[in-house]
């Protein structure tokens, strides 16, 4: 659901252009060795969107340093993410890799570097002034999978976890001026000896500025694919205009999409949008849903007469939208699998229940009436369930119901506000987002870290499948493909890399 909203008059649309620039360095921009570390070698691979990065040297640590780098020069505030591994056993316990931030390119330059160590040992790093010694802070996560190094002003943030495991977070002040290089590292402890590490999911993100102005103004976005066995994920898209809640459709072939106020169908073999009609209907939201048998659309757009989002029905192939809902604000999030029945969230009596209405329009039912939120509600593919998500012991939770609203059953009892959860075609798993507690329990703003989570459809304890900067758009409708193992999302940045393709008004 989408609580406030902007009426976009769109008078033209623009013809769309892609681009994407080939790099064999991919996102950053140069590598290097720095001190004395014997020649090593960095390549990206088009294909896995994964950096394999050869390095030697001989430490980073005490007065100087010795490693290969990877780098992009930067400035201001920025977000580094990464999953890694090196390849094989290695040689020394305190081989290295991690994403490193520096003044300059000079051995003994201040610094700061979020690292794994090949003996496990996981920490931030950090060399004050030029020449001085280098300070740690030891992270209580060994062996960690996933590095995320923040910057924030003159504050540094180190987010750590296993695979699957939720951040643990360290941080310091450290003053290395606005410009520095940024980038991935490896060393290999022994300057005799080079060592590989495979870097995937690499992501540099610039964060929204504190002055942005939300529903009014906008990040990029990114369009990714995941494979959901792996938790790999693929940039396949991207837009410097919001675009929203990626659908596949029945063919797995083929997204839908919303942005300024239209729906697009996106080709995944082309990589390319088109504007799919929806009619007169033009101010759509990021609530819409595709029937099981693939032949109708449901969207959600606010009407010109009261600005509240009410539910409509189109072929799936375009065409003007049969009205479904006669009051709002209405939200669509569900479609029964036999076609009869859509299940919406609206504010009726100055609260948001969950309702189901046929298909075809007709009396509303409530499904739900627990003093508070309750949101994203979505039918299993077998029609035996109809998940949910509500703040009604407090904290955003998953829950589950049957059809009729009857048989509630709470899913997620964590610390985290966890909404939309997705059910797979296959009905074996969930896939839901997760905000921290610096979000309002009833809200799912935009620009957020946010993780996507995956849990058993029955319940279970919820594995992180993606450490991402998101929120409101990423993935607030069904976003799983047909054959249950991949799913779309949208990422945000203020950053975005012509080595993916990006689109161009």
């Amino acid at each position: 659901m989408k609580k406030i909203f902007i009426i976009l008059l769109v008078v033209c649309i623009p013809a769309v252009r892609l681009m994407a620039q080939k790099s064999s360095l991919g996102i950053f921009d140069a590598q290097t060795e720095v001190g004395n570390a014997k020649k090593g070698m960095c390549k990206y691979d088009a294909q896995s969107q994964e950096y394999i990065i050869t390095g030697s040297g001989t430490n980073i640590w005490a007065t100087h340093d010795e490693f290969q780098f990877l780098y992009k020069k930067m400035s201001g505030d920025f977000m580094l993410t990464t999953n890694a591994a090196f390849v094989g056993k290695g040689v020394e316990e305190h081989r290295k890799w991690g994403w490193m931030v520096r003044r300059s390119l000079d051995t003994s330059s201040p610094h700061v570097n979020a690292v794994v160590h090949g003996d496990g040992l996981t920490s931030l790093q950090f060399r004050r002034t030029a020449g001085a010694i280098t300070e740690e802070q030891k992270s209580t996560i060994t062996h960690a999978d996933v590095v995320r190094l923040e910057r924030k002003g003159n504050r540094y943030y180190m987010s750590v976890a296993k695979n699957g495991d939720l951040f643990t977070i360290d941080s310091l002040d450290l003053d290395l001026g606005n410009d520095v290089y940024v980038g991935l590292f490896v060393c290999s402890h022994n300057n005799a000896v080079a060592e590989t590490a495979v870097f995937h999911n690499v992501r540099i993100t610039i964060p929204a500025p504190s002055t942005l102005v939300p529903y009014r103004q906008y990040l990029g976005s990114q369009l990714e694919i995941m494979d959901v066995a792996s938790a790999t994920s693929k940039i396949i898209f991207q837009s410097p205009r919001s675009i929203q809640a990626p659908n596949y459709m029945p063919d797995g072939n083929h997204l839908i999409y919303n942005s300024d106020g239209l729906i697009y169908k996106f080709d995944l073999k082309t990589l390319t949008p088109s504007v799919l009609n929806t009619g007169s209907i033009t101010g759509n939201n990021n609530d819409h849903v595709i029937s099981f048998d693939g032949k109708m659309l449901g969207i959600s757009s606010n009407n010109k007469e009261d600005n509240a989002s009410k539910v409509y029905t189109l072929p799936l192939s375009g065409g003007e939208p049969k009205q479904i809902t006669p009051t709002g604000p209405s939200y669509l999030h569900g479609w029964s699998a036999d076609g009869k029945y859509l299940v919406f969230v609206g504010q009726r009596n100055g609260d948001y229940d969950i309702y189901k209405v046929p298909s075809t329009g007709g009396e509303e039912v409530n499904l739900t009436n627990s003093k508070g939120l309750d949101d994203g509600c979505e039918y299993s593919r077998d029609g035996k369930y109809i998940y949910f998500n509500s703040v009604r012991n407090g904290l955003m939770q998953i829950y589950r119901m049957k059809p009729d609203g009857s048989n509630v059953e709470q899913l997620t009892n964590d610390a985290l506000n966890n909404w939309f959860a997705h059910p797979s075609p296959d009905g074996k798993w969930i896939v839901f987002i997760s905000f921290g507690q610096d979000v309002s329990p009833s809200d799912h703003p935009f620009y957020k870290h946010v993780y996507i989570r995956l849990m058993p459809a029955d319940g279970g304890t919820p594995k992180v499948i993606a450490y991402l900067y998101g929120g409101q758009g990423t993935m607030n409708t069904p976003c799983w493909a047909p054959d249950s193992k991949k799913i779309a999302f949208i990422s945000n940045s203020n950053l975005l890399s012509e080595v993916y393709p990006v689109e161009k008004k």
